[in-house]
C-alpha cells in the first residue's frame, strides 16, 4: 500500500562497518558545486555499491510527516564508526512509501510531491557543523522532530553526519586538522553518491555553522575537491564515483558562518593588532617580553595584510601604513574597519528602538537554555530578537565552549556599554539615543551623533577596542607561546599539541634576543620550538603547514598562498559575527568577505553591535534567517 503518513516512530539501527571501498580521488578542477571533476573521472576507480542507500529502512514519523534513516555509514573504511555516520531527515511529501510491517518502509521519491516552492528535485539540503572549538560532532542517535521541525516546514532536507574533532581523537581515529573537515567531505559525496534514492537537490547543499563550527563551514566553502584532501579521503574509502563513474564532488553552494574562528597562519598577529596593541595590562604589560611580541606581531600584521591583495567593492587596493601613534593605524584597510565598527553600530540605531534595556546573551562556554534539540543562546541582539543556534544536533550547546577555554568576549555581552562578558544581569535602560552615546564616551569620547539622522560617526579603533573590544586571550591568542591553546592541539598530531603559524616564528626568531632581555622570557619559546613542530608529520605524512592550509579559507582564496585558484569555491555566502567578540580580530571576517567579493561570490555579510561570540543576528532568530537566506539564495 502506497502511504504518505503514518503513525510509526523507529529507529533505525547503526549500519553495520562497511569494508574497503574504492579510494576517493577528486581533482580540484571541477565545474560546479556538484559536478564531476573532469580529468579525474577516468581514473578514479569506482566507488564500492556497499555505500548504497538501503530504500527499505525508513523510518515514519507520522505527526510530523518526516521520513528519516539514522546511522547511516558514509564510508567505507571508517576509522571511528561512532563519529563516521549520519542521519537523514526529508518531508513526507517528497517520498512515495509501503509499510514494511516491522516499523520500516521501502521509499522512493516522489517526482509530484511538494512543500511550498520546493519539490523532491530541487529542495535543499542543508547540513549543521556543531564544532565548538574544532570538537567533534555526534551523529544523531535518535529522532528529535524539534531538531528539524523548521527545516522540514521549509521544505528542505537536513543531514545531520558525526564529524571527528580534538575531543576524540585516538590512536586509531585522530580527530586533527584537516579530518573533521574530510569526513564533512566524505559526507557529503555519500549523498551524491546516493542522489538517485534521496531527495533534494545535490548542486544545492548548504552547511551551516558557529565558531569552529563557521570555520570549518567557511573551510567547507572554500576548498571544494581541493586536491590536499585525496589522501585524507582515501584512507575513508569515501564516495568517488556514482553509478555511472561519473566523478563525484565534495564542493557545495553556500556555507552560513557565524563567528568562524580561522585563518589561524596570521591569527596571532591579527589578534595584537585589532585588539591587543591597545593593552597595557597582563601579558601585555610593560617590562615583559611578550608586551614587545605584541607589537612585534601587530606590526608584522601590516605585511601580511598588505601581501594578501586585498580591495573593497571598488577595486581600490585595502592596505595599512605606518601612523605616528600605534602600529599602522593609517592607510585604506584601516579606514575600512573603522568604516566596519561605524556601519554596525549604525545599523544598530537604525534598527532599535529607545527607551533600551539590553538583554542578555547567551555566550559560547555556557550551557544551552533551548530544548531538546534546539539549543539557543538567549534572547540577545539589540531588537532583544535571538542569535539561537538553529537545527543543530539533538542535544548539544550551540557551542560549548570558547575556542581555548578563555573568556568569549571581551566587550559587552548585550549590547550595554562597558558591559561585562562575565554577567549581564543588571541591565540599564538608555532612555534615548543620546543616554546610549554618553555610556559609550563614559571613559574616552570616540563616538559623535547627528539626531537629525540618526547616525553616528566614531573616530578610530583605539576608542571602540577600549570600550566594546578589549583583549580577553594573552599574547599568543591562537598558536600560544606554550602551544597552550586549544588550535594548537587542532593543529598538532593526537594529543601532542603543535606550533603552526610561521609569522609567528618568524617574528620570535627575528626578535628573540631582545625579548630574552625581558620578563617571563624563556627559551622554550623561541623560534627552534616552532621549526621543530613544523618538520612534524601526521600518519599521513603531512606536516603541520599544509594541514593548516587546509583549515584557512584564504588559503584557497588569495593569490598570495599557492592554493588560490585550486578549488572549487561556493558560490553563496552569509557571515555573521558579533562585534564585541574577543575570541578573534574582526579582520578574520572582514578578510575573508572581502576575498569572497573579489573572487565575484555572493555574499551576505554584516557585524553585529552589542554582540559577543554568539550566533548574532540584528532581527529575528538565526534559524528564520538562515532560511530565509538558503531559500532565496537556492532559488537565485
Amino acid at each position: 500500500m502506497n502511504i504518505s503518513r503514518r503513525a510509526v516512530m523507529h529507529a533505525v539501527p547503526v549500519a553495520a562497518l562497511l569494508g574497503a571501498a574504492g579510494l576517493a580521488a577528486c581533482s580540484n578542477d571541477s565545474g560546479g558545486a556538484g559536478g564531476a571533476t573532469g580529468e579525474s573521472a577516468s581514473a578514479a576507480p569506482t566507488t564500492s555499491t556497499a555505500l548504497a542507500l538501503d530504500s527499505a529502512a525508513w523510518s515514519y514519523d507520522a505527526d510530523g510527516d518526516v521520513y528519516y534513516q539514522l546511522g547511516l555509514t558514509y564510508v567505507a573504511s571508517p576509522q571511528d564508526s561512532s563519529y563516521e555516520t549520519l542521519g537523514v531527515f526529508v518531508p513526507g511529501a517528497y517520498m512515495s512509501a509501503i509499510d514494511n510491517g516491522d516499523g520500516t518502509f521501502t521509499a522512493e521519491i516522489a517526482g509530484d510531491g511538494a512543500v511550498g516552492e520546493w519539490t523532491a528535485a530541487t529542495a535543499p539540503i542543508v547540513l549543521p557543523v556543531n564544532t565548538p572549538g574544532y570538537a567533534a560532532q555526534q551523529p544523531p542517535s535518535e529522532y528529535s522532530y524539534d531538531t528539524v521541525a523548521a527545516y522540514m516546514e521549509a521544505g528542505f532536507v537536513y543531514v545531520q553526519a558525526g564529524l571527528r574533532g580534538k575531543d576524540s581523537t585516538t590512536d586509531a581515529a585522530p580527530g586533527n586538522a584537516p579530518w573533521g573537515v574530510t569526513d564533512l567531505k566524505a559526507a557529503v559525496r555519500y549523498l551524491r553518491y546516493n542522489a538517485s534514492a534521496l531527495p533534494g537537490d545535490p548542486e544545492q547543499i548548504f552547511v551551516f555553522g558557529h565558531s569552529g563550527g563557521g570555520a570549518q563551514s567557511a573551510v567547507m566553502g572554500a576548498s571544494g575537491d581541493s586536491a590536499l584532501y585525496t589522501p585524507y579521503l582515501e584512507a575513508l574509502g569515501a564516495a568517488t564515483t556514482d553509478a555511472d563513474g561519473k566523478a563525484l564532488s565534495d564542493a557545495i553552494a553556500g556555507a552560513m558562518c557565524w563567528c568562524p574562528i580561522t585563518s589561524l597562519d596570521a591569527a596571532n598577529a591579527a589578534y595584537e593588532w585589532n585588539m591587543g596593541q591597545f593593552a597595557t595590562t597582563g601579558t601585555r604589560a610593560e617590562g615583559t617580553w611578550t608586551r614587545a611580541y605584541s607589537q612585534d606581531l601587530a606590526a608584522a600584521y601590516a605585511s601580511h595584510l598588505n601581501g594578501l591583495g586585498l580591495v573593497d567593492a571598488d577595486g581600490n587596493a585595502l592596505t595599512l601604513e605606518e601612523s605616528a601613534d600605534g602600529q599602522y593605524l593609517a592607510g585604506t584597510y584601516y579606514n575600512h574597519m573603522v568604516a566596519v565598527v561605524e556601519q554596525s553600530l549604525n545599523d544598530f540605531l537604525a534598527a532599535t528602538e529607545f527607551p533600551y534595556t539590553p538583554n542578555s546573551t547567551e555566550m559560547a562556554g555556557m550551557e544551552a537554555q533551548g530544548g531538546a534539540g534546539a539549543p539557543g543562546d538567549g534572547e540577545g541582539g539589540p531588537d532583544g530578537a535571538g542569535g539561537e543556534a538553529p537545527g543543530l544536533p539533538s542535544g548539544a550547546p550551540g557551542d560549548a565552549e570558547a575556542p581555548d577555554g578563555a573568556p568569549t568576549d571581551g566587550g559587552s555581552t548585550d549590547g550595554a556599554p562597558g558591559g561585562s562578558s562575565e554577567d549581564s544581569s543588571e541591565s540599564v535602560t538608555y532612555e534615548t539615543v543620546d543616554d546610549y552615546i554618553a555610556a559609550l564616551n563614559q571613559d574616552v569620547e570616540w563616538v559623535s551623533y547627528d539626531p537629525s539622522s540618526n547616525t553616528a560617526t566614531i573616530t578610530g579603533l583605539e576608542g571602540f577596542v577600549a570600550s566594546q573590544k578589549a583583549a580577553t586571550k594573552d599574547v599568543g591568542a591562537l598558536d600560544g607561546v606554550d602551544r597552550g591553546q586549544t588550535e594548537n592541539t587542532v593543529l598538532g598530531v593526537g594529543q601532542t599539541a603543535m606550533h603552526f603559524s610561521k609569522l609567528s616564528r618568524d617574528v620570535v626568531d627575528a626578535n628573540q634576543d631582545a625579548y630574552a632581555s625581558l620578563t617571563d622570557w624563556s627559551d622554550e619559546y623561541g623560534s627552534s620550538e616552532y621549526d621543530s613542530d613544523f618538520v612534524q608529520t601526521d600518519a599521513l605524512g603531512v606536516d603541520v603547514l599544509t594541514r593548516e592550509h587546509m583549515y584557512n579559507p584564504m588559503y584557497f582564496l588569495s593569490t598570495a598562498y599557492e592554493g588560490a585558484g585550486t578549488s572549487t569555491v561556493a558560490p553563496s555566502w552569509r557571515i555573521r559575527t558579533g562585534i564585541t567578540q574577543g575570541d578573534t580580530a574582526s579582520t578574520v571576517e572582514v578578510n575573508l568577505a572581502l576575498a569572497l567579493q573579489a573572487a565575484g561570490q555572493a555574499v551576505d555579510f554584516a557585524t553585529v553591535w552589542g554582540q559577543g561570540h554568539t550566533m548574532a543576528e540584528l532581527t529575528g532568530t538565526g534559524e528564520e534567517n538562515f532560511i530565509a537566506w538558503v531559500t532565496e539564495r537556492a532559488t537565485s
